[in-house]
């Protein structure tokens, strides 16, 4: 496999997300936001994070070159959350997300990291569509998204999924 592209910000380092990144993954899966906001994904151990990992998020690595990236922190080395570009079943252009852990939220991480990926998206992967879905609940997802130029398009649902959610796109 070849390398996969690594991203820096001024405060951030945006690395693929490996199994050796199982903790800090179980964490963040398991915040109030996460659950309340993405759900459960049913991983509740360093094992079922490890497995998350192999399934999810390191086929598309290896598919797209792209996928789910840990926010660290330069000045330490803290994880923060991540920041990532998703090619999501059922879901047209491909799909920016970000989830941080409480400690982290309200700094601009959030926007700092999804910036980075939004530009290098279009720049480094040669996407030309990115979309973004969020609940109408989750307010501070709709605002970060509108920050970063993306633009409410309409309601829709997903495959086997009976909630609605609010579909955005940004077109290069």
């Amino acid at each position: 496999m070849t390398k996969l592209l690594e991203f820096e910000t001024e405060r951030l380092r945006l690395l693929p997300i490996t199994k050796a990144d199982a903790p800090y993954l179980l964490a963040l899966m398991n915040t109030p936001k996460w659950l309340a906001y993405i759900g459960d994904r049913n991983v509740h151990s360093n094992a079922e994070a490890e497995v998350y990992i192999t399934e999810k998020i390191t086929p598309q690595f290896e598919k797209l070159g792209y996928g789910n990236y840990k926010v660290i922190r330069k000045s330490d080395g803290q994880f923060l959350g991540n920041c990532g570009l998703y090619d999501r079943p059922g879901l047209e252009g491909v799909d920016i997300g970000f989830a941080f852990l409480p400690a982290y939220e309200n700094k601009g991480y959030a926007y700092e990291a999804a910036v980075k990926m939004r530009d290098e998206g279009f720049n480094s992967f040669g996407i030309k569509t990115i979309s973004a879905i969020t609940l109408p609940a989750n307010l501070a997802s709709q605002k970060l998204l509108e920050k970063l130029g993306l633009t409410f398009i309409k309601m829709i649902q997903l495959p086997n999924d009976e909630e609605k959610l609010m579909f955005y796109q940004i077109h290069k």
